[in-house]
């Protein structure tokens, strides 16, 4: 019997064409997303007069530029000119090089981290790339899914694969039963709170233990979403019989005959018992609280039940630094308990938190309320906004005030327009509070869909467990 392999190195393993002598492996590469950012990638392959090496293993899909509104009246409603040659640039550019498209009127239309599940394009012992960080969100199937840059993508257009040096792997444990109230977004914001922006560096994270079993697809999205901000290269998940339940029947999923044979595949990936990590960290379920981010890195997270930390108690000069800088930034002062942080804005979306368990558990919380600032909802794809009128959640949110838009990436990055306004404070379920990310001057707080939906209605950061 061999050397016990963790799930990362049976992924990799499988995919390496070549190598050099620089450490370097080719990877041949399953599934490749492509968004309106990387045409620079498509101009390559025009100039060097090169064709899309196996153009149905790439996938285009609209989503970083579509707006949110105006959706009825497809291309027509986009004023914007710059946005709408944006997502007309795509649909030519997979027009010409015979990629599948998902565009503004097509009924799959979404954000690519959550279409490529709803359509079962993610399988389990996939490598995927994609012009975008978030990819890692497919590590969820036992999947190595990393985003790549425009050169990068140009590469996999050609070659269908990618040189890439084998990162080092980190294993997360997870055990015991998350407190009521307690959401794998929350999950995802300690551990980086934990392990820093750095701490995943240079590895693969495999999120492991008995609370990480327990989650849904959705919440484990989430988790694996959220890998980059800690500076991992990826974050997977084992896929188990939870995976293969949410994949069966889905339009690329496998059938019949076919369907087994993949069963029996997926089912040799996770780790072998004594599999080698390079890093380990645990984590106890119990111990994790809602979580909100004060600073503006994802990092800069604590307890809704803590205080604005005082940067002249740290002693380390570098994170005093930062802190200080933050909080400037964040118009916030030490000791300020954050349940008294009012907020301007909410957006409940997100590649992170926008799917119909997100929105289920953020209708719960508003339904028989009212929000009492703004608050905005954009579902991760049209099929979540189906799904979630189909079952009247649409109605809970616009009973209490929110506006119920159209899915697209949204306020996550602005690419679209939808911004916050100059100095406002928006309590958001998206994956970064970086420094003017919503909109110039806008101070970003991350938090859960139940914890954001808690704060639309009471107008500031709120620990959610009190509204029950």
């Amino acid at each position: 019997m061999g050397n016990p392999q963790n799930m990362f190195g049976k992924i990799w393993d499988r995919h390496v064409v070549a190598q050099r002598e620089d450490g370097e492996s080719l990877l041949y590469v399953d599934r490749n997303f492509v968004h309106e950012g990387p045409f620079y990638a498509f101009d390559g392959l025009r100039l060097d007069n090169r064709p899309a090496r196996r153009p149905l293993k790439q996938i285009a899909i609209a989503d970083h530029y579509l707006p949110t509104l105006n959706r009825d009246r497809g291309m027509a409603g986009i004023k914007d000119p710059e946005i709408r040659h944006m997502i007309e640039q795509l649909a030519r550019n997979a027009r010409d090089f015979g990629i599948p498209f998902i565009g503004i009127d097509d009924a799959r239309q979404g954000i690519m981290h959550v279409v490529g599940a709803d359509l079962g394009l993610v399988q389990p012992g996939m490598v995927i790339t994609a012009a975008d960080s978030h990819t890692t969100t497919n590590g969820a199937f036992g999947v190595f899914a990393f985003g790549i840059g425009a050169s990068e993508i140009k590469h996999v257009l050609a070659t269908q694969a990618l040189w890439y040096r084998k990162p080092r792997t980190l294993r997360i444990l997870i055990d015991g039963t998350l407190p009521g109230g307690v959401t794998a977004k929350d999950v995802i914001l300690a551990v980086i709170a934990k392990i820093g922006i750095s701490g995943g560096s240079g590895h693969v994270i495999e999120y492991a233990g008995s609370a990480v079993r327990a989650m849904n697809m959705e919440q484990r999205m989430t988790v694996c979403n959220m890998s980059i901000e800690a500076g991992a290269r990826a974050g997977l998940i084992a896929p188990d019989d939870i995976a293969f339940s949410y994949l069966e029947g889905r339009e690329f999923s496998p059938r019949g005959g076919d369907w087994e044979k993949a069963l029996a595949f997926w089912r040799s990936l996770p780790s072998d018992p004594g599999a080698h990590f390079d890093k380990e960290v645990e984590l106890m379920a119990e111990d994790i609280q809602p979580m909100v981010t004060w600073g503006t890195v994802p990092e800069d997270a604590l307890p809704i039940t803590s205080s604005v930390p005082d940067p002249a108690a740290v002693g380390n000069a570098e994170q005093r630094a930062h802190i200080e800088r933050a909080l400037h930034y964040m118009g916030l002062r030490p000791g300020l308990p954050l349940t008294e942080i009012k907020v301007d804005r909410v957006f409940i979306g997100s590649c992170t938190n926008a799917r119909y368990d997100d929105l289920r558990l953020a209708a719960a919380v508003v339904k028989g309320r009212r929000a009492t600032v703004p608050a905005m909802i954009s579902p991760g794809s049209t099929d979540v906004k189906r799904r979630a009128e189909a079952d009247g959640l649409d109605k809970v949110f616009i009973d209490a005030g929110f506006e119920w838009r159209d899915s697209a990436c949204s306020m996550c990055v602005g690419s679209n327009g939808d911004f916050a306004s100059p100095g406002e404070r928006c309590a958001s379920t998206s994956p970064r509070n970086f420094e003017n990310r919503q909109g110039r001057g806008v101070r970003t707080h991350l938090l859960s869909p139940p914890m954001a939906a808690a704060a639309a209605i009471t107008g500031r950061l709120t620990d959610v467990r009190t509204l029950r």
